[in-house]
C-alpha cells in the first residue's frame, strides 16, 4: 500500500473532529492577547450546570462575572455548544453592547442588545441536547471590545463577531456542561 496514503489516514485518525465547529472565543474575529477570567456563581468551570438554567428548567440566564478590562468600553456576551450535530456550534445567546462598568450580569439578565440564538428566538435559551447524547459543553464566553458596536438588535452570532473583529482587546470564558434529565 502507498505509504502517502497510509500518512494521510493515520493524520486524519489522530486529528479531532470538533462537530460543531469552533467558539466564538476561537474564531480569528476575536484574536485578541488580553485575558478575561469569568466566573459563575450558579456553576463551576467544567461542573454540570443546574436544569433550572437548561430549556428542561426556567430557560434563565446564569449569573456571569468577570475580570475588568480597563480597555474596554463594553462587553459582549455569547454562548456556544460546540457539540451539536451541525457544522456550526449551536448558538445560545448573543448579547453586546453591555456598558463597560458593568462585569456581573445576574441571574436572568438581558443587560445589552439581545441578538437572535440559534433556536431563532432573542436572547438567552438554556441547554437542550438531544435525550440520548452524551453532556454537551456550553462556552460562556466574555469578550471586552473597545468600541459599542454599531449592530442592530436581533443580528445572529456571525455578524456580531464580524462586527467585533479587530475590536477585541480582551476574552475570556467559563464552560459548564449539561446532558438531558433521565426520563
Amino acid at each position: 500500500m502507498n505509504v502517502a496514503l497510509l500518512a494521510a489516514a493515520a493524520v486524519l485518525v489522530a486529528t479531532p473532529v470538533l462537530a460543531g465547529g469552533l467558539v466564538s472565543v476561537q474564531r480569528p474575529e476575536t484574536a485578541t492577547t488580553g485575558k478575561l477570567s469569568v466566573t459563575s456563581s450558579a456553576f463551576k468551570g467544567g461542573q454540570p450546570i443546574p436544569v433550572k438554567y437548561s430549556a428542561f428548567g426556567q430557560s434563565i440566564s446564569p449569573q456571569l462575572s468577570w475580570s475588568l478590562s480597563t480597555k474596554a468600553k463594553s462587553y459582549a456576551v455569547l454562548v456556544d455548544d460546540p457539540d451539536g450535530s451541525g457544522p456550526q456550534p449551536v448558538s445560545h445567546w448573543v448579547a453586546w453592547n453591555i456598558p463597560a462598568d458593568v462585569t456581573m450580569l445576574p441571574e436572568g439578565s438581558n443587560t445589552g442588545v439581545q441578538g437572535t440564538n440559534s433556536h431563532k428566538g432573542k436572547g438567552y435559551v438554556g441547554p437542550h441536547p438531544p435525550a440520548k447524547d452524551p453532556p454537551h459543553h456550553y462556552h460562556f464566553q466574555v469578550l471586552a471590545l473597545d468600541t459599542m458596536l454599531n449592530t442592530p438588535a436581533g443580528a445572529e452570532r456571525d455578524a456580531v463577531l464580524a462586527a467585533a473583529k479587530g475590536h477585541v482587546v480582551a476574552k475570556g470564558e467559563i464552560v459548564g456542561t449539561f446532558q438531558a434529565p433521565k426520563s
